[in-house]
């Protein structure tokens, strides 16, 4: 079979376009957003530098960017609304009950200090603290394809504090102060409320060491598997508490079996894995273990880099299960980066609050047609992936 494009495949990317649409264009209401709304997703998805208004505007044969800016700052339309279709229209197309629903968050580096929630901040995707937002996202990955299908922007502290600032940016007075973890539950409740096909939860430490966070998950019968620090307390032993650090220090040699997490750039991502069984109180018929990761070769000092996770699930969970769940949240950032370079969800140039959600929300609305056409048609995944001493309160399996 030929990987040439042809006009067929063309057209059936149009249509498929055209049927991701008319499930959200009732929700702009009038005529003129509906068009300029379709204008905006398909700027998203051409191919040209930066996807900002003046760009987006000329793309659409625009001769100035007010329509655009019309579009995300003053018409009449709800993202989240558009964001329920977004969800369903992920759901019909990669929808699996092996999804695994992934919560992370990324920086926008933005200058000033007028654009809803900036300050100086720690931001993982610069690796330092820089004058940036914060989105908290949610990625759904399952068999079929991986995409982002939720968002909420998070405001400090020196925002939520400050209502004459947050007037001037848009944030309403129902808008309190939440902490990451806290949005990232809010997104999961819409979601498990919808009825999502979904087994497993995955998330890095920083929403992983939440006990609230975790705790949420068990209350709505959501196995996970969640990155923690190595401070982790994990149960108690003769000598008081027992982290999981002074635990994995236990772990036999035979406990560790090497395993791939998944498949990488350069191939499958092998690691040293070990799995104890923690004694801690759970549901009738689920466990809790502590699973560590191990790398191969030592990094600069030295030393064998450890990984550690607080793992939820039914019983006879196997140590493949929870390995595949923790190389899943790799998922996420592989739709940031494609998102970012793809459909600029990080070429805004917004300063208020509803104007982030709305172009965020289009932006995931055009990574997700990206991934639901390639997951249908296997020339467009080609193309577009080139372009993703005491006693102890765990038992080590061997």
């Amino acid at each position: 079979m030929s990987d040439e494009l042809t006009e067929g495949d063309l057209q059936e990317w149009v249509a498929g376009l055209d049927t991701l649409f008319a499930k959200v264009a009732g929700r702009f209401g009038r005529v003129e957003p509906r068009r300029q709304a379709r204008a905006y997703l398909l700027g998203l998805l051409a191919p040209i530098e930066r996807k900002n208004g003046w760009q987006l505007a000329e793309a659409a044969g625009d001769t100035a960017p007010d329509r655009m800016q019309r579009l995300l700052n003053s018409a009449r339309w709800d993202p989240r609304q558009v964001r329920d279709d977004l969800r369903d229209y992920v759901m019909d197309n990669l929808g699996h009950r092996d999804g695994v629903l992934i919560v992370d968050d990324t920086g926008f580096l933005k200058k000033g200090d007028k654009s809803a929630g900036v300050q100086r901040q720690y931001s993982g995707t610069a690796g330092r603290i820089e004058n940036c937002q914060l989105g908290v996202f949610l990625a759904y990955a399952s068999p079929l394809g991986r995409t982002l299908i939720d968002a909420e922007l998070y405001l400090p502290k020196s925002w939520t504090d400050d209502r004459e600032r947050c007037i001037r940016a848009g944030v309403g007075e129902e808008v309190a102060f939440a902490t990451k973890p806290v949005l990232a539950r809010t997104m999961l409740a819409r979601t498990v409320k919808a009825g999502v096909p979904v087994s497993w939860v995955s998330a890095d430490e920083a929403y992983g060491m939440d006990n609230k966070f975790r705790r949420f998950l068990e209350e709505h019968h959501l196995s996970y598997v969640v990155a923690v620090p190595k401070s982790q307390w994990i149960g108690m032993g003769w000598g008081g508490e027992i982290r999981a650090d002074s635990a994995t220090a236990q772990a036999p040699p035979k406990a560790w079996k090497r395993r791939s997490c998944g498949e990488g750039a350069k191939g499958k991502r092998l690691y040293d894995w070990a799995l104890a069984t923690v004694t801690f109180a759970a549901e009738p018929g689920y466990q809790r273990w502590l699973l560590v990761r191990r790398s191969l070769t030592p990094n600069a000092k030295g030393e064998l880099e450890l990984a550690y996770y607080l793992c939820y699930a039914p019983v006879g969970t196997t140590l493949e299960d929870l390995i595949a769940v923790a190389g899943s949240r790799w998922a996420i950032e592989e739709c940031f980066q494609s998102a970012k370079n793809e459909t600029g969800l990080d070429h805004y140039q917004v300063r208020r609050y509803d104007a982030w959600h709305r172009h965020i929300t289009l932006a995931m609305l055009a990574h997700a047609y990206l991934a639901v056409t390639a997951a249908h048609a296997p020339k467009v995944q080609g193309a577009w992936s080139a372009s993703h001493q005491q006693k102890s309160a765990v038992c080590w399996h061997a």
